[in-house]
């Protein structure tokens, strides 16, 4: 497969990268700043340069064209404010997705988070509830879209434990932990099982393989 990753050089990014280099899948990563391109390729992406803040849905459907499959991992990252929540937890989701649509890639895979359904309860950080709402917003418009195979993950809270290799994965699954690895290796055996597609699923740390608890929620 060809993949492309919108956020190439995020924690979870960089660790699907790996992962789909080394089982020999082609994979090439969306970066907004130049000087991040050698990690990508330490890590066997193809870096591609290009600022979904401010890129047309031309620009981004061209660094589509071909591709099987496109993963949204991008966000405005730690100590950003609420109006960068929105222009990229929202809007380049948003823009992604039609450069999904327009470049004919229809598995579309976004990584959002628990909490985005709903809105944050009145004591919430106000940057932090501007992100939930952000990622809500994307959920909902990716979900709108008949034209893709999507998959919304949303995983617990995150950690930079290794991973175990063993989740729980569910419609639901109530409040948790899981590594970054582990959402990775999800990520990655998502990508294999279209059978997900229309599915918001929940992601926590658990006992049931990688494999085998994708299996499962494709088959049901």
């Amino acid at each position: 497969m060809r993949i492309v990753i919108a956020g190439g050089h995020g924690q979870i990014a960089l660790r699907l990268e790996r992962l789909l280099a080394g089982r020999g899948d082609e994979v090439a990563g969306i970066i907004r700043r130049p000087e991040q391109a050698g990690d990508l390729l330490a890590a066997g992406a193809e870096p591609v340069v290009c600022d979904l803040e401010s890129a047309s849905v031309e620009d981004v459907a061209r660094h589509l064209e071909d591709a099987d499959a496109a993963v949204f991992a991008a966000g405005a990252g730690p100590g950003s404010g609420a109006g960068r929540k929105d222009s990229v937890d929202r809007g380049a989701a948003a823009l992604f997705a039609d450069a999904a649509e327009a470049a004919g890639v229809r598995r579309f895979l976004v990584i959002s988070s628990m909490g985005a359904d709903r809105e944050p309860p009145e004591d919430t950080d106000p940057v932090f509830a501007a992100y939930l709402r952000a990622k809500g917003a994307a959920d909902a418009d990716v979900r709108a879209r008949a034209g893709l195979y999507w998959t919304i993950l949303r995983p617990g809270r995150l950690t930079n434990e290794p991973g175990t290799g063993r989740v729980t994965l569910a419609d639901a699954t109530g409040r948790g932990e899981v590594s970054r690895d582990d959402v990775a290796a999800v990520l990655a055996e998502l990508l294999g099982q279209p059978a997900t597609a229309g599915r918001t699923l929940e992601l926590i740390g658990g006992d049931v393989p990688v494999p085998e608890a994708v299996r499962n929620v494709a088959a049901h």
